[in-house]
């Protein structure tokens, strides 16, 4: 069960309605939420001024690295403070974490003591990313230890979760997530199962997900969906006005995705629901 929550805060909406996932779930799951914002290490060490400044011959001008570090550490204390501040008004339990590094590896570090991260579908530079999945967002979801909810730029109740399921190992993990969160939130789950053509079907897939959910008790129904997995995902969401996706998270290496391109990565891209993902 979910009792820890971490979110990324940066001051973008994308982490303002992280934070609103974050606290409705809290809410509903009795658990504590852990605010965190990372003081970038890039922008203290690696600054441009600096590096120029350095190999100029120069002292940096006004010791650039240690009042930046002074302006973020106060931008980040803000942050901090307010989301606090909000989560006193929704009388959740919450604590802060301002650690510096690279933001990343902090959040999948701090992850280690979660049960699950929350984060937004971009961050605070969204207008310098060429793709539709910020950067660090991506890597979190690659790399953390535990499942990571994505959240959009609008929040939403929810109210109508859908799982993706194909009998592989991740999915497995999905759906128990998917049934313990459900169940804990008193919501009825669809189960969709995507094979290529209607003769590829395995009717084995489904009845292993029926089994798995009857015992939860929760109301449930599956289903079989024709198509390409990545595709379909992303339509059912849309046609289905479902408003939460569990699936597991990346199920090929690296170099397997650049080639042949990922499932995961591209309902990610395509989502306008928060995607929950298990590996």
């Amino acid at each position: 069960m979910i009792k820890s929550i971490l979110v990324a805060l940066d001051g973008s909406e994308h982490a303002n309605a992280a934070v609103e996932y974050a606290l409705w779930l809290a809410e509903r799951l009795r658990a504590t939420v852990t605010g965190l914002h990372v003081l970038d290490i890039v922008s203290i060490e690696g600054s441009f001024f600096h590096d120029v400044s350095g190999s100029l011959g120069f002292e940096p001008y006004l010791d650039f690295s240690s009042k930046m570090r002074e302006a973020l550490q106060e931008r980040g204390r803000v942050l901090l403070d307010a989301f606090a501040e909000r989560c006193r008004e929704r009388n959740v339990r919450c604590d802060t974490a301002l650690p510096m590094g690279i933001i990343a590896n902090e959040i999948c570090d701090a992850a280690r003591t979660a049960d699950l991260v929350v984060i937004g579908h971009r961050g605070l530079n969204e207008q310098f990313s060429t793709g539709m999945l910020g950067g660090t967002t991506e890597s979190v979801a690659r790399k953390s230890p535990k499942p990571v909810l994505v959240s959009p730029m609008q929040f939403a109740d929810i109210r109508r979760p859908l799982l993706a399921y194909d009998g592989s190992q991740r999915a497995s993990a999905a759906m128990h997530v998917a049934a313990e969160v459900t169940s804990a939130l008193g919501l009825p789950l669809t189960v969709i199962h995507v094979v290529r053509d209607g003769t590829a079907a395995d009717a084995k897939v489904l009845d292993e997900a029926r089994r798995y959910l009857q015992s939860y008790g929760l109301e449930f129904r599956c289903e079989t969906v024709i198509g390409l997995a990545h595709q379909r995902i992303a339509e059912t969401l849309r046609e289905g006005g479902y408003d939460l996706l569990f699936i597991g998270a990346y199920g090929h290496s690296r170099i397997i995705e650049m080639v042949l391109g990922s499932t995961t990565e591209y309902v990610l891209r395509n989502s306008q629901v928060p995607v929950f993902l298990v590996r």
